[in-house]
């Protein structure tokens, strides 16, 4: 058994072209994702800052008043949001609490209850009351 020229294939390559064998890329890419989940989870454990917070001392006198001490007060006015979003507004001046329907008529009661009704001596001091289902 002879070969004969005709018999083989002969495959011509051009100058400088190499053939280069595949790398598989998928154990790099998961790599490299572990270590980028790495980093973002360390970074962001080292990024919570805390503080101290001091421990209140039992032998002071409270001084946070009640509702009703806060209503009394002749330096607060207390605004009321019902679940409606219909303004109360409360100041120690007046005998009873005032409803306010729109934002113009909150603003008026508000003034008032600064200017004091007229004597001149009114609140200076705000707290707002919100229903949790006003808007």
């Amino acid at each position: 058994m002879s070969f004969e020229p005709e018999d083989l294939e002969v495959v011509h390559r051009e100058r400088g072209e190499r053939q280069e064998a595949e790398m598989d890329m998928t154990p790099m890419v998961d790599v490299t994702f572990n270590l980028l989940i790495f980093f973002m989870v360390t970074a962001a454990f080292t990024m919570q800052k805390s503080f101290p917070v001091p421990t209140p001392k039992d032998d002071r006198p409270s001084t946070q008043m009640t509702q009703e001490q806060i209503e009394d007060d002749p330096d607060v006015v207390v605004v009321r949001i019902d679940e409606y979003n219909t303004f109360h507004v409360v100041a120690a001046q007046w005998d009873e609490e005032r409803e306010a329907p729109s934002e113009q008529d909150l603003l008026v009661a508000l003034t008032e209850a600064r200017n004091g009704g007229g004597s001149g001596k009114g609140a200076s001091r705000l707290m707002v009351m919100a229903h949790g289902d006003a808007t």
